[in-house]
């Protein structure tokens, strides 16, 4: 009787390791360390980041949205093979830093979701009253997109890329110049005195 509840007790200890180990190796995930891979901070306005990255956005082919002036998401679709599809979903956020609100944090995080083809056959059988069941070579077959996986993309280059292109927009676009008093009046629907 000893030997057999020995081995009950070091099965269930057994049992109990591999779920704790189980759990523990889905927290290491996330480490929580300080760097910048999904932030930056810019010397413009949290309305002025947000507009690069809309346009970083659909310069790259992405559908934006939803676009706002603290908050712009995207979505892209990619194929590369020819039954897997990829879609990314990209959001933004622009938070306005210091007093005065002329410099802004932009929040990046990109959602990478994978599909796969699933195939799913059917025939067609035809029940006749006296003569039983009647099976047609008649078979179709339907196709449809399943998600097998889904995960935030860690990758640093992805996210360097991006915030280098919406620098690229902040320098074309830029604040609005100061408008001076001459080119107030020159301006059209000034009115004349």
């Amino acid at each position: 009787m000893r030997p057999l509840l020995a081995a009950l007790l070091a099965t269930g200890l057994l049992l109990t390791g591999c779920a704790t180990t189980q759990r523990s190796r889905n927290i290491t995930y996330e480490t929580f360390q300080s760097d910048d891979t999904h932030a930056r901070h810019y010397d413009a306005s949290g309305a002025q980041a947000c507009e690069a990255a809309r346009r970083a956005l659909l310069s790259q082919g992405y559908l934006v949205g939803q676009a706002k002036n603290d908050y712009v998401n995207g979505r892209k679709n990619f194929q590369p093979e020819r039954e897997t599809h990829v879609e990314i979903d990209l959001r933004v956020t622009c938070a306005p830093e210091g007093d005065d609100g002329s410099t802004a944090v932009v929040f990046v995080t990109a959602l990478q979701d994978r599909y796969a083809l699933k195939k799913s056959s059917t025939s067609a059988s035809l029940g006749v009253g006296a003569l039983g069941s009647l099976s047609l070579p008649f078979s179709a077959s339907d196709d449809s997109l399943v998600k097998v996986a889904s995960q935030t993309i860690a990758d640093a280059t992805f996210y360097e890329r991006f915030f280098a292109l919406i620098d690229r927009y902040l320098d074309r676009t830029g604040p609005p110049p100061p408008q001076t008093a001459a080119s107030a009046a020159s301006a059209p629907g000034a009115a004349a005195n």
